[in-house]
């Protein structure tokens, strides 16, 4: 079983390996921070969180959805609004819940050290794994909130990873580097018809703005086998596409006008050559890698320019799903052409804040990244972010107008 569908379906044995594998990885990646950074100070800026408050946060999600919370039994029949037990340290919910704390206030908290942060986070793990193994159905509603902690843990790694390159950072690790691409290709054609979008009731663990299923049709096209790479896109940047109004969109050409990139955020030419801010150093460009950590509107621009555009989410996810012997995704997060809106007949889940405070029409991107933990790489996966946003690693593949 890939291990996303193990994250979603899996029983008992494997949540219990894949939780303890999980908070190996964040601690691991917080030890980088703490070599790296003597004391843990971050600037405050919107795209980050502290480094400390992050790793209590995910103890304490894992601790509220599931120790404390006397539903969780009921999946996601369960009332979020049913008072807890006592937090395993005091104020905990003072300090890491993130529906009421506000994002510039976590900078001035008064929050347990490093060491003292991990001692909660064993005792939460531990009690987690205790209350694993004590569930006697491996149903899916008896499963749901520890699925949830886990991804959402999964989700705060990859969050790190993109400090880590930010603030030039080194995670040397070999899962989360950049690999070269192959030559793209040939285009996949995908005929016109119907496409059931989204997650059915019965797969497993699914987060609830991917249900609920729903037919939807598409018209032909052709969608490229692979993302574009720098190869591909360096010609826009090389031939004054940042300067060039024409290719940017209503949306886009503030954001080009405020920052006046002359090219994506870490890179730089250096003579003839194209360098990339890695491990907090210039390093030369493989230009074989995949275009990375671009805005959506950079994307669309470059799509204007080649004369192709962006997928829509159900043309991404019908690619990957029926063709996935052509269909290569995973490299970068993808921007789509589609708003994140809720499927008609939304219902939210118990964990209220995922995702209807977002429906807000930023765009959908599809697939996943290489910082992406394996057990997120879901081809029915919606994530979202504002179209700014140039700090994840995303980019994108284009269509056939």
């Amino acid at each position: 079983m890939l291990p996303a569908c193990a994250a979603r379906q899996g029983g008992i044995d494997a949540l219990a390996a894949a939780l303890q594998a999980s908070r190996h990885d964040t601690l691991t990646t917080f030890a980088a921070y703490e070599q790296a950074l003597p004391g843990l100070g971050v600037p405050l800026q919107a795209e980050r969180n502290p480094p400390l408050w992050e790793l209590g946060h995910v103890g304490w999600f894992q601790d509220y959805w599931l120790a404390r919370n006397p539903e969780r039994h009921r999946g996601v029949a369960a009332d979020p609004e049913r008072e807890r037990s006592q937090a395993l340290r005091a104020n905990a919910d003072a300090l890491y819940n993130s529906s009421v704390v506000p994002h510039d206030a976590r900078w001035e908290l008064p929050l347990p050290d490093a060491e003292a942060t991990r001692e909660d986070l064993a005792r939460q793990l531990a009690g987690t794994l205790a209350l694993l193994r004590a569930t006697r159905e491996g149903s899916d509603d008896a499963l749901y909130f520890f699925r949830l902690a886990l991804l959402h843990e999964d989700m705060h790694h990859e969050a790190a990873l993109h400090t880590a390159q930010a603030l030039g950072i080194a995670v040397e690790d070999a899962r989360w580097q950049a690999v070269a691409l192959p030559k793209p290709p040939p285009p996949i054609g995908m005929p016109a018809g119907p496409w059931r979008l989204g997650s059915e009731a019965d797969a497993g663990f699914v987060f609830d703005n991917e249900r609920p299923a729903h037919d939807v049709a598409l018209r032909a096209t052709t969608i490229d086998a692979q993302v574009v790479r720098w190869i591909e896109f360096l010609p826009f940047v090389e031939s004054g596409g940042y300067a060039d109004a024409s290719w940017w969109s209503a949306a886009g050409r503030p954001w080009r006008a405020q920052l006046q990139p002359a090219a994506p955020r870490y890179l730089r030419r250096a003579g003839s050559r194209w360098q990339q801010w890695r491990h907090g150093q210039w390093q030369a460009l493989n230009p074989a890698e995949a275009a990375c950590h671009l805005t959506f509107h950079e994307a669309e621009a470059w799509c204007r320019w080649a004369g192709r555009r962006l997928p829509n989410e159900a043309e991404w996810e019908r690619a990957a799903v029926a063709r996935p012997e052509a269909f290569r995704w995973g490299d970068v997060w993808e921007w789509t052409a589609s708003p994140f809106q809720p499927y008609p007949g939304f219902a939210p889940h118990p964990y209220r804040d995922y995702s209807a405070p977002w429906f807000d029409d930023r765009p959908v991107l599809r697939g996943a990244s290489r910082m992406t933990q394996p057990r997120l790489r879901h081809a029915r996966y919606r994530n979202f972010f504002p179209p700014h946003r140039n700090d994840i690693a995303a980019g994108f593949r284009s269509c056939a107008r």
